[in-house]
């Protein structure tokens, strides 16, 4: 494995950073082209409250052996943000997967192995679902699916992942309240969920995440994906579940043991459930944000991971 890269503001030593114009929307994107034309890519998509930025301390390892494309997801970072359609389809899951596969189409990657954390893994569970045929494997960090979080919600979940519960509710109360404690909210969303407080994040990557919160079309899109979560991306997933659509790619899923999700949910066993073809998986000592928390770790499980599909 190639050394890891240290401080982060040249994690992204070599990469191109370019906006692309795809699905209807403009993408801001990190992205590394390996020399060798033959080496495959990988896709890191990011989650809530941050931006690709969170790969930094990954990015240039990976890029030893792969193509690697990091992202902004829509409404995230420096990418679009429009507004939110009633039907709240314009972050449904399925909309930012069909954004992630034009992004690989105008980047010109076929096949790719993919890797999501947090919002970007529930889209990468979509991608691998409605789009089969370009993922040569899949890691999801620290989720289970959507459907079953939101079908099993207790008062402990209800209480640790309060967001999940504030942030749907009609436009605009949601953006309306956090507007004027933005840091306060942000710091209190990345110093939770089982973490370390604000000690994992190198000042760069703060810093990259609370310009990104200061903009108030980042809150409501924010707001509308989770919006996006608890009613059109359902029906996607109970589509899924009705008609027996699972994923099929090699499958990769970790966890934080310190986290919400290892507390209150079987990760493994949920996506075994979901999935057709193989599933590995183990938790970390983290909590929620494991590519910033725990990325030494991280890597010696992923990059076996990507190598084993690569062979087969």
């Amino acid at each position: 494995m190639a050394r890891m890269a240290g401080l982060a503001r040249t994690a992204f030593e070599g990469f191109e950073t370019v906006n692309l114009e795809v699905n209807g929307t403009v993408l801001w994107v990190r992205y590394r082209r390996h020399p060798d034309a033959r080496a495959p890519a990988v896709l890191l998509l990011h989650g809530f409250p941050q931006t690709g930025f969170i790969w930094h301390r990954m990015a240039a390892c990976l890029a030893a052996n792969y193509s690697v494309v990091c992202p902004d997801l829509r409404g995230y970072g420096a990418s679009a943000k429009p507004a939110g359609a009633p039907d709240h389809s314009t972050y449904s899951k399925r909309t930012l997967a069909g954004d992630a596969v034009a992004l690989m189409d105008a980047l010109g990657f076929d096949a790719f192995h993919l890797v999501g954390h947090d919002r970007g893994a529930r889209v990468a569970h979509r991608l691998a679902v409605d789009h089969p045929e370009r993922v040569a494997s899949l890691c999801l960090l620290d989720i289970s699916p959507t459907l079953a979080m939101y079908e099993s919600t207790s008062m402990e979940f209800a209480q640790s992942y309060f967001h999940w519960f504030f942030l749907i509710q009609p436009q605009p109360l949601p953006e309306m309240l956090i507007s004027g404690h933005e840091k306060e909210m942000l710091h209190a969303f990345l110093g939770g969920w089982g973490g370390a407080g604000l000690k994992p994040y190198a000042p760069e990557a703060l810093a990259e995440y609370e310009r990104a919160w200061s903009d108030p079309a980042t809150i409501h899109a924010n707001c509308e994906d989770y919006r996006a979560s608890a009613s059109i991306d359902l029906e996607h997933d109970r589509a899924d579940r009705a008609a027996g659509r699972q994923i099929g790619c090699p499958l990769l899923v970790v966890w934080g043991q310190r986290g919400v999700i290892a507390r209150l949910f079987d990760p493994l066993a949920d996506w075994q459930a979901r999935s057709r073809g193989p599933v590995v998986g183990q938790g970390l000592d983290a909590g929620h944000f494991l590519p910033e928390e725990a990325p030494e770790a991280l890597l010696e499980m992923l990059v076996p991971h990507l190598e084993r599909a690569q062979a087969a």
